[in-house]
């Protein structure tokens, strides 16, 4: 059997699945790691900045990092493997970006659905290995207000959409990987 091609790395918070997803690509050659979503102010929110600032320390020097809220052109962007870390900020970008958070579902789930297509357009055309990271949300405390069951509820969409047309998908639980 060959190498899996695409590969959706899910599990909680800290549990480990950032660092396995980095290992899916340790030795490859032009990696692109892309963090989807506007990066938080380093000033407001010093935590934050700490956590990326680590992060970026720990992965390979040659590996380009894109910054963007615009997933599927991330991937359009480049032709060799890319890491995508993760699609929870990516749904929340997303969201922002439309101001939906006040609105009626209904108002703006089309536009989302859109976004979504246009993601797993360029996720099952990428020609090479692509590895995204997300929570798990089916395992996890759903928030209670209003905006925690809506991200909830689209971040478990989007897992299932690109789970679908993955060759792998890992639950990672404190380090340890369970192939699905």
């Amino acid at each position: 059997m060959s190498s899996p091609q695409k590969v959706l790395v899910t599990g909680g918070v800290r549990s480990g699945k950032s660092r396995h997803a980095e290992g899916l690509l340790a030795g490859a050659d032009g990696v692109t790691y892309v963090a989807p979503g506007p990066v938080p102010d380093p000033v407001a929110d010093p935590e934050w900045a700490a956590r990326v600032a680590a992060h970026q320390a720990g992965r390979p020097a040659s590996w380009r990092t894109v910054e963007t809220a615009d997933l599927a052109a991330a991937l359009r962007g480049t032709d060799g493997p890319v890491l995508v870390d993760c699609l929870g900020t990516w749904v929340t970008a997303v969201v922002d970006g439309l101001g939906t958070w006040d609105q009626p579902l209904a108002s703006w789930r089309d536009r989302f659905e859109e976004h979504l297509d246009a993601l797993v357009a360029a996720w099952s055309a990428h020609p090479a290995l692509v590895v995204a990271v997300t929570n798990e949300v089916g395992l996890g405390l759903v928030s209670e207000h209003r905006s925690g069951r809506v991200f909830t509820d689209l971040l478990g969409r989007v897992n299932q959409a690109v789970a679908a047309r993955c060759d792998d998908v890992v639950l990672v639980v404190a380090g340890r990987a369970l192939h699905l």
